[in-house]
């Protein structure tokens, strides 16, 4: 938990999997009602206000799939108002991505030409030609 001049931040992991109880065509309004349950019980507040983010999250597969779990960040105000948002999982300051080469056959096919391509693959089709008729 962190406290920065009154405002307290919690990061949660809710499971949505009781929705499925419901009918389907009801699904992802149970889904937002059990986020905003969660974010009184948890936060201690009556005011919860959902981020636009984290709503277009949970509807964009449709009313009757919603996801199984979120993964939220609440923030509460010296007001008393919550705000659940999408957490945004930011890798750290230190280590940055580690990007792994490509192999050398595609390094090559990327720096030929069209041209050059084509006078390859001729040889190659040239080579198995002579093989062939060497046998």
């Amino acid at each position: 938990m962190a406290t920065i001049e009154g405002t307290t931040t919690r990061v949660y992991t809710i499971n949505l999997g009781k929705a499925w109880i419901t009918p389907e065509h009801k699904r992802t309004d149970r889904v937002v009602n059990m986020i905003r349950e969660f974010a009184e019980k948890h936060m201690k507040s009556d005011q919860i206000k959902l981020d636009q983010a984290l709503n277009r999250q949970l509807w964009s597969r449709g009313k009757t799939n919603p996801p199984r779990k979120v993964r939220v960040k609440m923030v509460k105000e010296e007001d008393g108002t919550v705000t659940v948002s999408l957490y945004e999982d930011l890798p750290a300051a230190g280590t940055s991505a580690v990007e792994t080469p490509a192999p050398e056959e595609k390094k090559d096919a990327e720096s030929k030409t069209p041209a050059e391509m084509t006078t390859a693959n001729e040889r190659s089709s040239e080579e198995q030609t002579t093989k062939s008729a060497s046998k």
